[in-house]
């Protein structure tokens, strides 16, 4: 697994993604659908319709990143947005329960401090 750094934000593209798409093709969706700089350093979630194959896009300094998963049973429980979101933004911790397979409606995050990124809308951050 990739290490992240604090700075680096985790995006997940709300709804279905074909999956037969590469580098350019994902590339092309995180400019032009989520409206985002793909080479930002920023991590970038796809799914299918059947949400049981997930694809990662990342750009390290030097090159794209693809990274693809594909479930033998069971699905990826997806966060849940209106159709009116097009990107939802995770927390570290929230990718590592997605990547495990934890459902995140399911979970209850403590409360404490945590700040928050001002660039980042807090509509964004509904992830449950």
């Amino acid at each position: 697994m990739f290490g992240f750094g604090p700075a680096t934000r985790i995006y997940v593209a709300a709804g279905a993604t074909d999956m037969r798409k590469n580098f350019n093709g994902l590339y092309g969706l995180v400019r032009d659908h989520l409206n985002c700089d793909p080479e930002s350093g920023h991590v970038f979630l796809f799914t299918n319709a059947r949400r049981n194959r997930l694809k990662l896009l990342v750009y390290d300094g030097s090159g794209l990143w693809v990274c693809a998963k594909k479930l033998d049973r069971g699905c990826f429980r997806w966060p849940d947005a209106d159709s009116t979101v097009k990107k939802i933004v995770l927390s570290h911790e929230e990718l590592a329960l997605l990547l495990g397979g934890i459902d995140l409606k399911k979970t209850e995050p403590r409360r404490w401090h945590r700040a928050t990124r001002a660039a980042e809308p807090e509509e964004l951050r509904n992830t449950a």
